[in-house]
């Protein structure tokens, strides 16, 4: 389990009638040399949490309010606290949070390298090679998920531009599992994507029924793990179970790639 970096102090927070609004306007302290990264955006922290998660499951439909809290744990990203104690957020926030998922699902970096990177990048490194975000689609459209953030079987199909048919038959081997109503949690469309990606190779549904059965294995491992903290009712040790469980997934993908990728080593001429 990678190690939180240390805690950069925010200063005193203001108190007051007028403590939110002084709490919440970056854009009012003048910028400076040293000011963090991504610069030149709003630095204005009005957005709630929900608007960010909206924001971000754009290009990123799984992201939770547990990730941002993992994240914020592990001080990669500090979002404003109003004396109420709410997080409040800018677009350079987002922006920044954009790049950590980038780097974690296209490098599969670790934290603590992503947060060295972001200490390069707040030090003045050139960040002209840093992708903006890439917003998904339709006829030059943004494309956001629906409003329960869940999709039929013609949903996830049509998102992963794969036949009906493979969704049924994902379904049917156990490998997509709908929720209430039929509909299916945003992974389901990645699952459907990667799923046509190794049938091109002649590796057909059946062949998935084992990468289901080792992530369910994982998960229960992970469940393990985390019970002492669901088992408790406070709202604090909740969120730390969800904060824990995410970095655990995380690890255990990782794990795997990286297993997989050293045996393709092996086989490889």
């Amino acid at each position: 389990m990678s190690t939180p970096r240390p805690e950069r102090s925010l200063g005193p927070v203001a108190r007051g009638s007028a403590a939110d609004s002084a709490a919440t306007d970056r854009s009012a302290v003048p910028e400076t040399e040293n000011e963090r990264w991504p610069r030149g955006i709003s630095r204005h922290a009005t957005m709630r949490i929900s608007d960010v998660l909206a924001a971000l499951r754009i290009e990123f439909p799984a992201v939770t309010n547990s990730k941002l809290r993992f994240l914020e744990e592990h001080n990669l990203i500090e979002p404003v606290r109003t004396p109420s104690g709410y997080r409040q957020y800018s677009p350079a926030d987002v922006e920044r949070l954009r790049y950590v998922l980038r780097e974690q699902r296209d490098r599969y970096l670790p934290l603590k390298v992503i947060g060295e990177k972001l200490d390069a990048l707040d030090a003045g490194a050139d960040d002209a090679m840093v992708p903006r975000a890439r917003l998904a689609t339709e006829d030059g459209v943004a494309h956001r998920p629906s409003a329960s953030g869940r999709l039929t079987a013609a949903g996830v199909a049509e998102d992963a531009s794969v036949p009906p048919e493979l969704v049924d038959e994902l379904v049917s081997a156990g490998v997509l599992r709908p929720g209430p109503g039929g509909r299916f949690d945003p992974w389901a469309r990645e699952i459907a994507v990667l799923a046509g990606a190794l049938g091109e190779y002649g590796i057909d549904v059946r062949h998935l029924r084992s990468f289901r059965a080792a992530a369910e294995r994982q998960v229960d491992l992970i469940e393990q793990v985390v019970a002492p903290f669901r088992g408790q009712t406070s709202v604090s040790a909740r969120a730390h179970a969800g904060t824990v469980a995410a970095e655990l997934g995380e690890l255990c993908a990782r794990l795997h790639t990286a297993l997989v990728r050293a045996g393709v080593g092996d086989v490889a001429p």
